[in-house]
């Protein structure tokens, strides 16, 4: 590179709560244990020498997506991401949402949609990730000895047909919208953004979950547009783009900022 495209800060996202003045990943149940007490900001100083900033995953896709992505523009939207677990994040006005303790948004996984249900990994009761997190879906379809053992085969078998697996993937939506629900209660949106892997199956997920969002909401709740990312492996790299400018110690005086 040259000395203008050099690198001159480092962003790194992590899933889980973070402590971004520490630098540290503070929790990420059966997630990234190596990370635990590490010192992030100061492991990018002696590796790379250049200062960094650590965020949770789920946020800094966001900032992506309401920065350059399929939510640009959007200054209050939240975004729901479905792989292994549930992750969200929200901004609202333009300011991204961290709280007091740095674990306001990014907790939506852990919203309780079922008091009767087994409890999740967190210590919480019934909690959407613990029902329509892919771990969960992959325990489920063990337990009960399916042939499918994954989330995209038991789509693919409810679409054939399948009726257990469809049973599966409509408790799942459920989930998934009871989720949506409860963060367009909290923080207002004009935009849900839907991302992470299980979304590859793309509108055959989104329709349903949207229908199910504009079904549940409070009478007078604005219904929220929602969008998919056409490029979800950009949205975490363009977020921690800006973020790592934002945190830059001479971004102030810097000709090109």
């Amino acid at each position: 590179l040259t000395a203008a495209a050099a690198p001159d800060s480092a962003g790194i996202a992590v899933p889980g709560v973070v402590d971004r003045a520490a630098g540290r990943l503070v929790k990420a149940h059966d997630k990234q244990p190596r990370l635990g007490g590490l010192d992030l900001v100061a492991w990018a100083r002696a590796s790379f020498g250049l200062p960094a900033v650590i965020e949770n995953d789920a946020r800094a896709a966001l900032v992506g997506e309401i920065t350059a992505g399929s939510a640009a523009g959007a200054r209050d939207a939240v975004l729901m991401t479905l792989g292994t677990g549930i992750g969200t994040a929200a901004v609202m006005d333009g300011t991204l949402l961290r709280g007091a303790h740095d674990h306001a948004g990014i907790l939506g996984g852990h919203l309780t949609v079922d008091i009767d249900a087994e409890p999740c990994n967190c210590g919480n009761v019934g909690c959407a990730e613990s029902i329509a997190g892919a771990w969960a879906i992959r325990r489920e379809l063990a337990a009960r000895g399916d042939a499918v053992t994954d989330v995209k085969a038991m789509l693919a078998a409810a679409e054939a047909g399948d009726t257990a697996a469809a049973a599966l993937r409509d408790r799942a939506i459920r989930a998934w919208g009871a989720t949506a629900v409860s963060l367009c209660h909290a923080y207002d949106p004009d935009v849900v953004v839907l991302s992470g892997g299980i979304m590859r199956a793309g509108a055959a997920l989104a329709a349903p979950i949207e229908a199910y969002v504009a079904e549940h909401l409070w009478t007078s709740s604005y219904r929220p547009s929602f969008v998919i990312p056409d490029r979800p492996d950009l949205s975490v790299l363009r977020g921690l783009s800006v973020l790592a400018a934002e945190n830059h110690p001479r971004r102030s005086t810097r000709a090109d900022r």
